[in-house]
């Protein structure tokens, strides 16, 4: 009898053909930064899964200084073979999903970025973790918080790490309000609200493939204001309330939500306003609001450039190419042990995946579901 694993990487063969983030438009912009030559170790990334974001984390990598793209992970042959080109990589550091267990034994590759449809990251980074190479997942890291669990759990007994791509958790203007934040610079914090979401287009992609993406709206674009809030509030949701609504039936079958409505509530009583949808354009903003002080970003999670402002002024920071900085972050925890601002872990996943689970269920209960981080 096939496996559930069988049966996913079978579904998904076609489906990574397709663009793997769908958000946003925005070109990437170059890093504005120090041109120190670095000499150092780099972190040696495979890149699993070649759609349209595993290929702007390719371009991205171009410029890194402490990280280096030297292998590639697809189920097209016709991709691995424009890969090596394109990115000079070895035959040898290319692999299909069948036989990418082969990684354990070459000593060339550091790490593997899973770039793929989220309800096959599970069993993917778990492999990974097998194969003992460090693992980076994009997010949502799974379809729910016990399979997060069981990943975070694998790679923790393999002796690996496990880090989750939360690119914003390094972007200037961001760290910039949270710095701002810390110094109580806002006063008490009040509200949050987060505005995510996008018109979907293909009907047929696998976003909308409740086998493949484990939900909708709020797997893909909604999980930014999730994480958004705790990283802007500074603190994790004790209760969260949802609501959803459905316009389109067809295009969004059943478990596939379309706009969904979520309140969080906070230990110190402050309170978070979102919103998700696949079905509304010009919404990527974060608003935070205190005491002494307020904090406005849009776009607030967009490829860039973010803009920000406060009630001291706008924001000026350096205008990066997320996925550079990234990559040359992570290649610093993940060789070094440097610990960013804000987590961007396995531990950190799960806890976004625990508000997931939270807001579906109270989606279908219509009651509101008390949440423990």
């Amino acid at each position: 009898m096939n496996t559930r694993r069988d049966f996913l990487q079978k579904l998904a063969a076609s489906a990574i053909a397709f663009p793997s983030i769908t958000s946003f438009a925005a070109a990437t912009v170059p890093v504005v930064g120090c041109n120190t030559p670095y000499d150092g170790p780099v972190l040696r990334v495979a890149i699993m899964g070649l759609g349209s974001y595993g290929t702007r984390v390719a371009e991205a990598m171009q410029s890194c200084k402490k990280a280096k793209l030297v292998g590639a992970i697809s189920g097209t042959p016709a991709k691995l073979k424009n890969w090596q080109a394109k990115y000079n990589i070895p035959e040898k550091n290319c692999y299909n999903y069948e036989n990418f267990d082969a990684v354990r034994n070459n000593p060339d590759i550091d790490a593997v970025y899973v770039i793929t449809p989220n309800a096959l990251h599970h069993d993917q980074v778990i492999r990974v973790a097998k194969a003992g190479k460090h693992a980076i997942c994009e997010k949502p890291m799974a379809v729910n918080a016990k399979e997060g669990q069981e990943m975070v759990d694998a790679c923790k007994q393999a002796g690996v790490k496990l880090l989750v791509g939360y690119r914003m958790h390094f972007e200037p203007h961001t760290l910039e309000v949270i710095r701002m934040r810390k110094a109580g610079q806002f006063g008490t914090i009040r509200f949050f609200q987060g505005l995510t979401g996008f018109t979907i287009g293909d009907p047929t992609q696998w976003r909308l493939n409740k086998q493949l993406s484990g939900g909708g709206s709020l797997m893909d674009i909604g999980i930014y204001s999730i994480n958004g809030s705790r990283y802007m509030v500074g603190e994790d949701p004790v209760w969260v309330t949802a609501q959803e609504t459905k316009t389109d039936k067809v295009k969004f079958k059943e478990g596939v939500d379309e706009t969904i409505q979520f309140q969080l509530g906070f230990p110190s009583g402050a309170v978070a306003s979102c919103l998700s949808t696949y079905n509304m354009n010009n919404l990527d903003k974060f608003f935070l609001d205190g005491t002494g002080g307020w904090a406005e970003m849009w776009p607030s999670t967009g490829y860039g450039p973010i803009k920000g402002r406060t009630h001291l002024g706008e924001l000026n920071q350096p205008i990066v190419t997320h996925q550079t900085l990234q990559m040359d972050e992570m290649s610093g925890i993940l060789l070094a042990g440097e610990q960013p601002v804000v987590p961007v872990d396995g531990a950190e996943a799960v806890k976004d995946l625990k508000v997931i689970d939270g807001i579906y269920a109270s989606v279908a209960s219509g009651k509101r579901v008390d949440l423990q981080l």
